[in-house]
Parts: structure tokens; sequence; C-alpha cells
């Protein structure tokens, strides 16, 4: 597995999400399955792939703690970031919550949840609009000078919010969602932080699985599935967007690989200073996706891409609120 860097960590390539592993509804990732999620990990080491995702508002809480059981041994092996940022009560998100005096705890709250004297990237789950990034941030290195934290991330902020946040201290990465089918990042946040030297890290890089090409439409979807919601999923916008889905496919033919590697080596190939996140749970999934580092598209093959959905269909989320806290 190739290399690649974010701030002062060195990581693979391709980094594991690990939301859909524990703590999550069964309508947005299905049931999960501990052993096969804690094999999953130890696989994925052994493949080469060394980068961790996972947050505090994963479960809440017991997705840390997963990552934590499936890494005894191997804590050495691994870089895990983990995020704050939002507010909990009674096991639910209730709000956002970035004041100094919450993001201190929160810290205390995952290093023992994680079992590590360290974690080694720190990410602002979501901008909060109550609190200076500048605070943050600030915040966020006193964290780094006490050995708590390695490294600074930030998640779904705006350009202008990262270029405040990089005057205060070091920003090692930003993950946002960018994929094919999500590409509102290419305009003027991508750019930014690739001139400020800072790692992007895609999630959702398949677009919630559309461009697997197996997901079903909205109607088609069964009561509690969450993408059932999901605006691009539903009617026109469906039938608009499976136009990525042709090309992505096509491609894949042509390299006898699978539709989920070419859209992760498609990411891959925009720049070295990208490490998408795809989450899985399941060994066969892993094998599947680790395989994109491998995949070297051809030149008119990323032309062919890129044409596909300049403009995807339809809103990113259903959920006002959730379309309200994205890129602040």
């Amino acid at each position: 597995m190739q290399t690649r860097k974010i701030g002062p960590l060195t990581v693979s390539a391709l980094g594991l999400g690990c939301m859909g592993m524990a703590g999550t509804t069964a309508g947005m990732y299905g049931p999960a399955d501990r052993a096969e999620a804690i094999a999953t990990i130890h696989h994925a080491l052994d493949l080469g792939i060394n980068f961790f995702d996972t947050a505090e508002i994963y479960g809440p809480f017991a997705n840390e703690e997963l990552l934590a059981e499936a890494l005894a041994g191997r804590r050495h092996q691994a870089v895990i970031a983990t995020k704050f940022g939002f507010r909990i009560e009674n096991g639910r998100m209730v709000g956002v919550n970035s004041q100094p005096a919450h993001i201190r705890a929160v810290c205390d709250a995952s290093l023992k949840r994680l079992n590590t004297d360290v974690i080694d990237l720190f990410y602002q789950h979501r901008v909060d609009p109550a609190v200076p990034i500048e605070d943050v941030v600030g915040t966020l290195a006193e964290l780094v000078k006490q050995g708590k934290i390695r490294a600074i991330g930030l998640s779904e902020c705006s350009a202008a919010t990262l270029r405040r946040a990089c005057a205060v201290a070091p920003i090692a990465a930003l993950q946002s969602e960018w994929s094919l089918w999500e590409r509102g990042v290419e305009d003027d946040i991508a750019p930014t932080a690739r001139e400020l030297g800072v790692t992007f890290v895609p999630f959702s890089p398949l677009g919630r699985g559309f461009l697997t090409g197996s997901v079903p439409r909205a109607e088609d979807l069964p009561e509690g599935d969450y993408r059932k919601t999901d605006p691009r999923y539903k009617g026109e916008n469906y039938d608009a967007n499976m136009a990525a889905v042709t090309v992505v496919k096509a491609v894949a033919i042509a390299h006898h690989a699978s539709p989920a590697q070419v859209a992760i080596a498609w990411l891959l190939a925009k720049s070295p200073d990208v490490v998408p996140i795809p989450g899985c749970k399941r060994r066969a999934t892993l094998i599947d996706t680790a395989g994109a580092a491998a995949l070297h598209l051809h030149p008119a093959d990323i032309t062919a891409l890129d044409a596909a959905l300049p403009h995807t269909a339809g809103d990113r989320y259903g959920s006002k609120i959730a379309m309200a806290m994205a890129r602040l």
C-alpha cells in the first residue's frame, strides 16, 4: 500500500471509515456484526491500511470503543482520527459545541475510550457558529503542545474558515464529502486546501453507495433506509445521476476493475494530497475498495469521468439541519 502525508503523519493512501461498524442505526448502514467489523480492521492493517476514522458521535461513543478493542496490541501500527464538536445529551446529538472547555473534555474522554495516550488527528466535526474558529484552533494547538493530539483537522468547513484557521496554527487535514457525485468542494475548498498545504480527506467517496451502481432508486428502497429520503436517489434526480454510474462502469470494465475501485482511483488521481476514507464493515468490501490503490487510470479515463457528472441532480442532504451545518 502506498503512503501519503497528513501533516506530520504518514498514512496509507486509503483510509478506512469506521462509522458503520458500531453505534449507527440499521437504517443507515444495516445491522452491524462486531466480530466481522473487528476482523475487517485487522485485515486492513494486514493490507497496509493504517488510517482509521471514527468520532465520538458515532454511537455515540461505541465506535471509538470498538476501534480500541480491534487495535489492542496493534495500536503502534495505526493512525487514529477522531472528532469532537457536537453536543450530546441522553445519547443523542442535540446541537454543536466547540467551546474550549468542551473540546478539552471530549479529548480526554476520547483518549480513554480509544485506550491510547495520544490522538493522531483530532477534527472539529462541524463548525460551531458561536465559537470563533481562532478560539477552536488555539485550543487544539494547546492540546498539541500538551502531547494529547498530534495534528489538527477540520471537517466540512468553508475555504474562508480554513484560511482563518491556518493563520492560527497548522491544519493537517480537511475532511469533507467529495466524489464523482459530490463535487462542490472543487470550486474553492479543495484548491484552497492545496494552496495552504492541507491534505484533503474525502468521506463518502462512493456517493453513499450510488457510484457502485448497486443501489435502487429511493422509491424502491425499504422503509427505514436513510437513502429513501435522499433527494439524489429520487425520481428524475436518480435517472440524471445514473449518467456517472454508466461511465464508471464502462471504465471499470476496461480495466477489469470494480466500479468502487474506479470511483476511488479517480479521487486518488486528483493529487497526492488526497486521502479518501471509504467506509466499510466487512472484509469482502474492504478487499475490493483497497484495490483502488493499485488502479492506474489513463488520462482519457479521467477526462471521461470528469465529464460524466459535473453537476449532481438534487440537494446533497434531505435534512435542512444537515444542510445548515455543512461548509460554514
